[in-house]
């Protein structure tokens, strides 16, 4: 029986205190795509709920779980449980169920969709949910695991940003970590995104009369001009350098092949540092394309990597390595903009994300999850 055919009361059992590596395997074999991820949902409020020293909430298909010890500091572990559409190309690697490249589970490199973005992240936290209380120990902060649905759509539809609105109180926080793929490696903070429509226009006529009318394509070209010889920016925020970018990413205009178009937008994507506010951004766009018809269609904040605080400063001194800027947008951003600093740190090479060939090292999950269990444990 799949996660695609199995009935509605049907629920996946995961066993949290196996291999954090076989964890990952198990959730990757239940189908999780976005706007199906109910059964993996299930699944994971199924298993948390045998944790007794937890109390857990529900809201659609995301689950918030904490830990309720009264440390001075609580730390929250966030991580999505949908992923992007399966594969299109035959034999691919990177699709549902996974499958182990030595053929032996637990060995070696672990292929699926989700194996870095970001099933890896999510086993980490369900494994330390699992063990925060074994032998008696008890964690030296309070710790709130967030597991939402719905991150890789258009944010409107985001888990996360319907529990800031239905359970904010809930996501009270010191610090946040958010366990997208980067290596092992603490990323701070993140830029912020922003999209425009550059239009232009023209006058419509037949292609054999073509001094009748005016071409909007051609009228477009000064934009594509400008953006070319564009030289984006390296900002040091805080410590860390990041790195911006600025590019068309769609043209549209035309109607028929013997009609001069009267009309062509131009697509772009600005992805800033979080110096700035996307308002800020947007007078950046417009003071580069003056004297064209610029519409902002979408923004996100970015997030200031926030690494000075101690909790985030002390994680960073427990992974070891030299933290490094987050060039894509995260929800660290919504983290931040309830004023908890955010860093992303989980198993896996983000930019093996959404490949046909998606895949992580089992040791690379193993070492993410001994990082953040020492450093719980203080």
């Amino acid at each position: 029986m799949t996660a695609e055919t199995a009935p509605e009361s049907f629920v996946s059992t995961l066993d949290l205190r196996q291999d954090v590596s076989l964890l990952t395997a198990a959730l990757m074999d239940i189908n999780s795509v976005s706007g199906n991820e109910r059964p993996l949902a299930d699944a994971v409020e199924a298993a948390l709920l045998q944790i007794p020293q937890l109390s857990v909430v529900r809201d659609g298909d995301a689950i918030i779980a904490r830990t309720e010890l009264g440390r001075s500091e609580r730390v929250i572990l966030a991580g999505h449980l949908d992923t992007v559409p399966l594969p299109l190309t035959e034999g691919a690697k990177g699709t549902v169920p996974s499958t182990w490249e030595s053929g032996v589970p637990g060995e070696g490199i672990l292929y699926g969709r989700g194996a870095t973005d970001m099933k890896g992240g999510v086993a980490v936290q369900l494994a330390l949910a699992a063990g925060l209380f074994d032998g008696g120990k008890q964690p030296k902060r309070d710790v709130t695991f967030v597991f939402y649905d719905h991150e890789e759509v258009e944010a409107v539809k985001s888990g996360l940003g319907r529990l800031v609105r239905n359970h904010g109180d809930l996501l009270a926080g010191d610090f946040a970590i958010l366990l997208e793929p980067t290596d092992g490696t603490v990323e701070g903070g993140c830029n912020g995104t922003s999209r425009f429509e550059a239009r232009t226009v023209g006058e419509a006529a037949h292609s054999a009369r073509a001094w009748m009318g005016s071409n909007a394509i051609h009228a477009a070209a000064p934009i594509l001009a400008r953006l070319a010889a564009y030289e984006p920016r390296t900002i040091n925020v805080d410590g860390l350098d990041y790195r911006e970018s600025l590019n068309a990413v769609k043209i549209n205009g035309g109607t028929a092949g013997n009609v001069i178009p009267d009309r062509c937008v131009v697509e772009i994507n600005y992805r800033f540092a979080p110096d700035k506010t996307p308002d800020q951004a947007e007078a950046h766009v417009r003071e580069l394309l003056e004297g064209f018809d610029v519409v902002r269609t979408d923004a996100a904040a970015g997030a200031r990597p926030g690494l000075q605080h101690p909790a985030a400063a002390s994680f960073v001194a427990a992974v070891g390595a030299e933290p490094k800027p987050k060039y894509g947008w995260t929800d660290v951003a919504r983290f931040s903009e309830l004023g908890i600093p955010a860093v992303n740190f989980g198993p896996g090479d983000a930019l093996l994300a959404h490949k046909d060939n998606e895949h992580v090292d089992a040791d690379a999950i193993r070492t993410c999850l001994r990082a953040l269990e020492e450093w719980l444990a203080g």
